[in-house]
């Protein structure tokens, strides 16, 4: 080869694509309800699922997801929806961040396997579809008075709280930048 055939690429050069490769992997944890049974059947077991609003994700959150994913081969999320969000009477305005932002963010995340949203009041539908081996949620919630908690049970599954970080949550941060 000859000239400029025979030259490399400078290295930048390779930088869109590698950065297109990996947000199509983050991407690809994006799942849609409809394929939800299907890739959860592909996923390492056991299988972990936790769900929540995850409006601006904070080191409480990602301290929770990862430990949630230690106790298992993979974490699934099942992510309140916008209309679902604005259902669980967190002010008029949240979530500040739209459902298919947040879901990007929660993808992103080397401990998260698959997100998925929900339009209910709560994830009990997709728990039926998922049927995970272990479902989480953080230490400020009563494991015991959930209703997901019942129905895991009912084929077998755990449910438990973890360790709830203090002094991080999304409605305390939004009231200080608030001021």
């Amino acid at each position: 080869m000859h000239g400029a055939q025979s030259m490399r690429a400078p290295a930048f050069a390779a930088a869109p694509q590698a950065t297109i490769a990996a947000m199509a992997d983050f991407l690809d944890k994006l799942c849609p309800r409809s394929e939800l049974a299907a890739r959860v059947a592909a996923l390492p077991r056991p299988v972990v699922f936790t769900n929540g609003v995850f409006d601006i994700l904070h080191r409480g959150h990602v301290s929770y997801l990862a430990q949630a994913r230690a106790l298992g081969g993979s974490l699934v999320i099942g992510l309140n929806s916008d209309a679902s969000a604005r259902g669980l009477g967190k002010g008029p305005d949240r979530p500040l961040n739209n459902e298919a932002d947040r879901a990007c963010v929660l993808a992103a995340l080397e401990s998260v396997s698959l997100v998925t949203l929900f339009d209910e009041a709560t994830p009990v539908e997709l728990l039926k579809l998922v049927r995970p081996q272990l479902y989480v949620k953080g230490g400020d919630y009563d494991i015991e008075s959930l209703e997901e908690t019942k129905w895991v049970r009912s084929w077998g599954g755990e449910a438990r709280a973890l360790a709830f970080v203090d002094g991080y949550s999304t409605t305390s941060l939004v009231r200080r930048i608030r001021g």
